[in-house]
């Protein structure tokens, strides 16, 4: 499908970047809240999250309290110059570290394209030629530095098959004036955005599944709606 995916044209230190992601390290990372989801190890610590804490590693809000910087991306300066370089507001930011032997099953995320208002940006630290990523069955093929955008409405999953972990850090985005014209030079097609296909009624109880184990406000209102929508 066009718009699934978009390689974005920066790149980035990737010697710096693994400095970062050593600092980083100093620190516990905890499992992923949705285990239905992987199997292996898939672990995350925030860099931004809506309480400023950095085990507060959900990607939806749960309220109406701004995000906020955690105390571990204060001490990352390359990791806040590559979040500041990208002209737009930003919300949840992470680090996600899937082991090697893991896998993140195929799902899709709900209102988490960039027809959506939100936008979804990887930037890998390290990987190996043995991780298998695929978003709408296409294989994504993200190497370390490089910069990429996912349409994660679509069905995606990863499998890291290789001997060494598997780090991106995630940044989640606010569409706005700047990413329309940085989406429009790198292909992206804005006639067809909003002739998204509708999710089956089999993936909305999936989504359904996933938002329970947030319990959050926001999720709340999300299978609400989907709910209806069944």
């Amino acid at each position: 499908m066009q718009n699934a995916f978009l390689k974005l044209p920066f790149y980035f230190s990737e010697e710096k970047l693994l400095n970062e992601l050593g600092i980083c390290k100093e620190y516990s990372f905890i499992s992923h809240y949705n285990q239905n989801d992987y199997s292996g190890e898939w672990t995350s610590i925030a860099l931004r999250s809506q309480n400023g804490e950095m085990n507060n590693i959900f990607a939806l809000p749960y309220g109406e309290e701004k995000y906020k910087d955690t105390e571990l991306l204060l001490k990352c300066n390359y990791f806040k110059e590559v979040v500041d370089f990208l002209k737009c507001e930003k919300e949840s930011i992470r680090l996600l570290n899937l082991k090697p032997g893991s896998a993140i099953k195929e799902h899709t995320d709900y209102n988490l394209g960039y027809e959506d208002g939100v936008f979804r940006i990887h930037i890998p630290i390290t990987t190996n030629e043995d991780v298998h990523f695929f978003i709408d069955s296409k294989e994504v093929k993200m190497l370390p530095s490089e910069c990429w955008y996912g349409n994660f409405n679509l069905s995606h999953s990863v499998r890291n098959n290789g001997k060494t972990d598997r780090v991106h850090l995630v940044v989640d985005c606010l569409r706005n004036e700047w990413s329309d014209a940085l989406f429009l030079e790198c292909g992206y097609n804005f006639e067809v955005e909003n002739n998204q296909p509708e999710y089956s009624n089999e993936t909305k109880l999936q989504m359904i599944e996933q938002l329970k184990l947030m319990d959050t406000e926001i999720s709340r209102e999300m299978i609400a709606q989907l709910q209806k929508e069944l």
